[in-house]
């Protein structure tokens, strides 16, 4: 007699990485008990990656199927969760994320076609701080920039595990999510990259949306790009072509990028030969001409954010480019401290 026999309308296995998350993971749980989805054709399983707080207790009373990890990190500890799914699509959320009701419903849509291997949603956000909604209205720009990849080559390659699924027998013959990711910044898209250039077609469905807490202040701002930036330097180092092909980062951000690592020196050399300052006068002009297009939107959506926008995109720039060239030239095996572990958003 077979133990615990998988319900034949099981459609899909919700896996949440949660490490000392008892502050945020009550509200994502409670979002998906109010899916327009039936509750009986998904399940939800909470991948306890070591913590010291109460969320694998609340996980518990919520209902969900807990596994006890050692902290190993969010990539292993939804390895785990992906190992334990019953169903034959696997859905990543994250504990601070609250999935609007139709999220699982719209997710799940795009794989009615056999040729589609994974999905990937968008987030949305109700903050009041500037920050936040610049934050937002980043993501909205990255959204557009997916979905007109998505036009283009009919696929996308960068799928964000805040609100991803993916058929589970793909994702188990890739060997999952690299596990020397420790924080969780980068090795959601290095496998989408990495099965992308493999032929595995990809969905964006921008109704399956999550609401999330973005940080709200420049130092939460500028250490979180900081951070990203450094692990998207190993993830370069696997995947060359990534700094150029991925679906995500938009061509401006690379630029900026740029300008910002050739302005600094400029501006330093300026001290001793003075002519120099028009050179940087001139990059800044190019830096804030590759700006118009983000700042237009942010005009058009939330203009109040306009106070905000060109300061952090100048921070954006700095600290991503610092954190690139950091990870680019620190060895592989020498990751950032745990308490340095980047949170998705």
């Amino acid at each position: 007699m077979i133990a615990n026999p998988v319900p034949l309308n099981l459609r899909a296995s919700i896996i949440i990485a949660a490490y000392n998350a008892g502050r945020d993971l009550p509200r994502c749980l409670a979002a998906l008990e109010h899916q327009t989805l039936p509750q009986d054709e998904f399940e939800v399983i909470v991948a306890d990656d070591g913590s010291t707080d109460d969320t694998a207790a609340l996980a518990e009373a919520a209902g969900a199927r807990v596994l006890r990890l050692e902290h190993g990190g969010p990539a292993a500890a939804r390895n785990a969760g992906v190992a334990a799914a019953r169903a034959p699509i696997v859905v990543f959320t994250d504990a601070d994320c609250e999935p609007v009701a139709d999220f699982l419903e719209r997710l799940l849509e795009p794989f009615a076609a056999p040729v589609v291997s994974g999905t990937r949603g968008v987030y949305r956000s109700q903050q009041k701080a500037l920050v936040a909604r610049f934050i937002q209205l980043e993501y909205e720009e990255r959204y557009h920039r997916i979905a007109h990849v998505e036009q283009v080559r009919g696929t996308v390659n960068a799928l964000d595990t805040s609100y991803a699924a993916y058929r589970r027998e793909v994702f188990l013959e890739a060997g999952g999510f690299d596990t020397r990711f420790r924080g969780a910044a980068g090795e959601d898209h290095e496998l989408s990259y990495r099965l992308a250039e493999q032929g595995h077609v990809f969905r964006l469905s921008p109704l399956a949306a999550v609401y999330h807490r973005h940080v709200a202040s420049f130092r939460g701002y500028a250490r979180r790009k900081f951070r990203i930036g450094y692990w998207k330097a190993f993830l370069t180092r696997q995947h060359p072509g990534y700094a150029v092909a991925d679906s995500h980062t938009t061509q401006s951000l690379k630029v900026q990028i740029a300008l910002t690592g050739l302005i600094i020196p400029v501006l330093a050399a300026s001290l001793v030969w003075a002519q120099l300052l028009w050179v940087a006068l001139a990059l800044a002009a190019i830096f804030v001409l590759t700006a118009v297009p983000f700042l237009a939107l942010v005009a058009r959506k939330d203009a109040a954010v306009l106070v905000v926008a060109l300061p952090l995109l100048v921070v954006r720039a700095a600290a991503s480019g610092a954190g690139f060239a950091w990870g680019m030239f620190r060895p592989y095996s020498s990751p950032l401290p745990e308490s340095d572990a980047v949170t998705t958003g």
